[in-house]
C-alpha cells in the first residue's frame, strides 16, 4: 500500500493485490543507492504493477513526498488539505458585509464584535452571517421599514422577540435586553402589529435606545405608560400587552 498523485489531482491511495515489493529487488537497492531512492523506485514499480487506486482526499502531495522520502510527517501533515470540516469559512459577499456592519451598529463595539449577525431572507428565514460567542444576537436594518432599526438583543430578549414575530405568549420571568443605538424606526405605541400609522394607533418616533424585555408586569407600573409618551425618557411601549417592555433612550 502506497500514496500517489496523479498530475492535476489530489492525492490517492494504492492498493495493491500481489505480494509486497521487496525494495532489495531493485537495481538502485543493488547499486547501493540511498533509502530515498530505494523508496521512490519501489513506488514506481508499484505503478506499473496496475495497484488499485483510491482516492485519499486528505493526504496531499507533500505529505506523500513526505512518506516516499523518509521524511518526518509532521510537517507534511500540517499542510493537509482543509476539506470537509476542516474547510475554512467563506468569506462573506460584499452584500453581506453590508448586513454585518448595519447589525453592528445596534450594539457598543464591545458587544457587537462577538455577536451573532443574522438576517431574515425573502422567505422569512433566518440566516446566519456570522457566528458569535458572547451570546448577543444582532440583526441589520429592515429594509421593510421607514427608519434605522438595527437590533442587538441577549438569549432571553431574542427569545422574547421571536415570540413577538410569532404572535406567540413571551417566556414569563425572563428578562432580557436588547440595544438599538441607531435609533428606532417610526412604530405604533399600543398595537404591536401596527404597519403604519392611524388616526388611534399613537405612532410615536423614538432615537437611539436600550430596552429591557421580559419583566415582571410590577417593574413596568415604575414608569409612564400613556399611549402619547415623552420618548426623551423612559417609558413603557405596549403597556397592557403580552409584549410590554421599557424603552429608555440613550441620547
Amino acid at each position: 500500500m502506497e500514496f500517489v498523485r496523479r498530475p492535476g489531482r489530489r492525492a490517492h491511495l494504492l492498493i495493491c493485490r500481489p505480494p509486497p515489493v521487496r525494495v532489495s529487488n531493485y537495481p538502485l537497492a543493488q547499486k547501493g543507492r540511498s533509502g530515498h531512492y530505494e523508496r521512490a523506485w519501489a513506488v514506481l514499480a508499484l505503478l506499473k504493477r496496475g495497484c488499485v487506486m483510491r482516492a485519499f482526499p486528505n493526504f496531499t502531495f507533500t505529505a506523500f513526498v513526505g512518506f516516499v522520502l523518509g521524511l518526518p510527517l509532521a510537517p507534511a501533515v500540517a499542510q493537509m488539505s482543509t476539506s470537509g470540516s476542516m474547510a475554512k469559512a467563506e468569506a462573506p459577499s460584499k452584500a453581506d458585509k453590508t448586513l454585518i456592519a448595519s447589525a453592528m451598529s445596534a450594539a457598543p463595539p464591545g458587544i457587537a464584535a462577538q455577536a451573532t449577525i443574522v438576517v431574515a431572507d425573502a422567505d422569512g428565514k433566518m440566516r446566519t452571517l456570522r457566528a458569535g460567542t458572547n451570546g448577543f444576537t444582532c440583526m441589520p436594518d429592515s429594509p421593510a421599514t421607514p427608519g434605522p432599526d438595527p437590533m442587538c438583543m441577549d438569549k432571553n430578549a431574542m427569545e422574547w422577540a421571536n415570540a413577538w414575530m410569532g404572535h406567540k405568549t413571551p417566556p414569563s420571568s425572563k428578562v432580557g435586553f436588547m440595544y438599538m443605538l441607531a435609533g428606532g424606526t417610526d412604530a405604533s405605541n399600543t398595537d404591536p402589529y401596527a404597519t403604519k400609522p392611524t388616526a388611534s394607533n399613537h405612532w410615536i418616533k423614538t432615537g437611539p435606545h436600550v430596552m429591557v424585555v421580559g419583566a415582571d408586569p410590577s417593574f413596568y407600573d415604575s414608569y409612564p405608560k400613556g399611549a402619547d409618551p415623552d420618548t426623551r425618557a423612559p417609558y413603557v411601549m405596549w403597556a397592557g400587552t403580552p409584549y410590554q417592555h421599557l424603552m429608555a433612550p440613550v441620547k
